[in-house]
């Protein structure tokens, strides 16, 4: 099982000509079945896409509407215990909060591989792994 960040999620509905080979792969890693994802991927991938000057300036049904098909995956609650894993994991690492959220939803899920191209490529945090799939 792998975690997915929220900058995937925004390639795959990229329409900027500069990260079309981004999109390529964010779509194709889309497709696949083995994939997790949390509450605040989905909620910073909405806030993101539906913003006028966003790669894709959605709108707000075309946005609902690949939260909804995304739903499929599992997803990981914001909860309180998530919160307290989160803010140990931004002091430990010196990573954002948002950045260790993401870390601690994918170890939450039992996702060994978290894909993004915000954190250091191969970076382990504790048995979390950092691919950058667009590398």
């Amino acid at each position: 099982m792998r975690f997915v960040d929220t900058n995937v999620l925004l390639y795959a509905v990229s329409t900027d000509p500069a990260e079309a080979a981004k999109a390529i792969v964010a779509r194709a890693l889309l497709n696949e079945t083995e994939l997790a994802l949390s509450v605040q991927v989905l909620q910073e991938f909405y806030v993101q896409a539906t913003r006028p000057a966003s790669r894709a300036s959605l709108g707000h049904s075309d946005a609902t509407a690949l939260v909804e098909s995304w739903l499929r995956f599992p997803i990981l609650d914001l909860t309180v215990p998530l919160v307290r894993a989160a803010l140990v994991a931004s002091a430990r690492w010196q990573i954002s909060y948002w950045d260790a959220a993401i870390v601690e939803s994918a170890r939450a899920l039992g996702c060994a591989v978290l894909l993004s191209e915000d954190l250091q490529p191969g970076q382990d945090f504790d048995g979390v792994q950092v691919v950058d799939p667009f590398r």
